[in-house]
């Protein structure tokens, strides 16, 4: 479990193909504290620690998880998300998040707004009907606040403000026009949706 509140950004320092990919990612954790089998999110995926040295540790990618998620995001010299797992009696200052990515975003626009930055996000059609103005998403391992929701015959956008600090303090701050991005639906959407699917159908 999760909170979408980035603790780091690490780098992808190596990729070795052995049946699944195998990932060696630098960062500044203290990883005598890290065990093997721990869970960090890594670009929005809860993948689990296989290895590790004394700045960097390693996970293993399924074929799966790499068809699922931002297509190119494992590349040598990539930058990316990096949380540890949410520990019990921890501030939650964002959202649970469980690092099951429901699909891949596309960034259709990049403004500037003040100091901040606005995202406007075209949305899988599938996870439409889970984003609200005012809830919560999971964007690369970040929590953000939906801040509006347009629908047309195109599809479904929803806007996303981008302050300084969370432009700095993350990858987010890389985003243009085009790129693709993970996304994980509210939990609380997720389940809401269904009970509401289950009630109609009575």
């Amino acid at each position: 479990m999760f909170t979408g509140i980035v603790s780091d950004i690490g780098t992808i320092a190596e990729l070795q193909q052995r049946g699944d990919l195998r990932a060696k990612i630098s960062c500044s954790y203290d990883m005598s504290a890290v065990d093997i089998g721990a869970s960090i999110c890594c670009a929005g995926i809860c993948l689990t620690v296989v290895e590790k040295g004394s700045n960097w540790f390693a996970v293993d990618i399924s074929a799966e998880t790499i068809s699922c998620t931002e297509q190119g995001q494992f590349s040598e010299g990539r930058k990316i998300n990096l949380e540890r797992a949410l520990k019990v009696g921890e501030e939650l200052g964002g959202h649970i998040v469980t690092g099951h990515i429901d699909g891949v975003g596309e960034v259709v626009s990049w403004t500037e707004t003040g100091d901040s930055h606005t995202a406007r996000i075209k949305v899988p059609s599938e996870l439409a009907g889970y984003v609200a103005p005012k809830g919560s998403i999971t964007v690369n391992g970040v929590s953000l606040t939906v801040n509006a929701v347009e629908d047309s015959d195109a599809g479904t956008v929803f806007d996303l403000n981008i302050i300084p600090h969370t432009a700095a303090v993350t990858t987010l701050g890389e985003l243009e026009a085009g790129r693709a991005v993970n996304l994980e639906i509210d939990i609380l959407a997720r389940y809401l949706f269904r009970m509401e699917k289950i009630r109609s159908a009575a």
